[in-house]
């Protein structure tokens, strides 16, 4: 039985959203603490989650992008702003599938189900925009294809993927590597960080790692002009 998480925070709307889900045979769940909404949805072990974005704490949007970051659970967003922009907004930062209230209970099962049929077998995995990683056997997968990482190019690449769109600080990586942020020469970070660029690179995944020089590291769907790489 799947089991899905709604985040509403209408008590009307959630209990009915439940109701809903509870007779199509799913197992639901809701969350109650809307300022610890990320906690709560990885400790109920959500298949799927329903997210509304008017939220007390953070909003969806902020909800989407960091759970999105973390996990490959799909999110449906169902929320009574119809506009273009929040629609593209969300779908921007990682959402799977955008509806608008009042939605027909037909549509959003529909929905839901074809969802989960597209995220079958991605269990475990993190979406790198253009590529599915694996973090527990440090495989990339692109098409089907599985191609599998040295044990510190996949660390790199997990703590990037955490943080997508930010940077990652070299003393984190250090740390990923290592298990500590002492003496360790930069040159062996580098050595690693070049081989996991040229891992990707024969995938067909070309300058998506950015240095931030002085700083650290940060994975981008694009490269950024201006900004180069070592």
């Amino acid at each position: 039985m799947k089991k899905i998480v709604v985040v509403e925070d209408d008590l009307f709307m959630r209990e009915e959203l439940m109701d809903v889900f509870g007779k199509a045979g799913y197992e639901t769940s809701c969350v109650t603490d809307f300022y610890r909404t990320i906690e709560e949805i990885e400790q109920k072990g959500a298949d799927i989650v329903l997210l509304d974005l008017q939220l007390p704490g953070k909003n969806g949007f902020e909800i989407c992008q960091e759970l999105k970051r973390q996990h490959s659970v799909p999110v449906l967003v169902l929320t009574s702003r119809d506009r273009l922009k929040d629609e593209l907004h969300a779908l921007e930062l990682g959402a799977d599938e955008y509806l608008t209230k009042p939605c027909p209970s037909s549509r959003l099962l529909a929905r839901t189900e074809n969802l989960l049929k597209r995220f079958a077998g991605r269990e475990g995995m993190l979406d790198g925009d253009g590529f599915l990683f694996d973090y527990r056997t440090f495989t990339v997968y692109i098409d089907q294809t599985a191609n599998l990482l040295t044990e510190k190019e996949g660390k790199i690449l997990h703590e990037l993927l955490l943080k997508r769109g930010e940077v990652v600080e070299k003393e984190v990586l250090f740390q990923a590597l290592w298990g500590t942020t002492e003496y360790i020469d930069e040159n062996a970070l580098q050595v690693t960080m070049t081989r996991l660029r040229k891992s990707l690179e024969k995938l067909g995944l070309r300058e998506r790692i950015e240095t931030i020089r002085g700083i650290g590291y940060r994975l981008n769907g694009t490269k950024n002009e201006g900004e180069a790489n070592e």
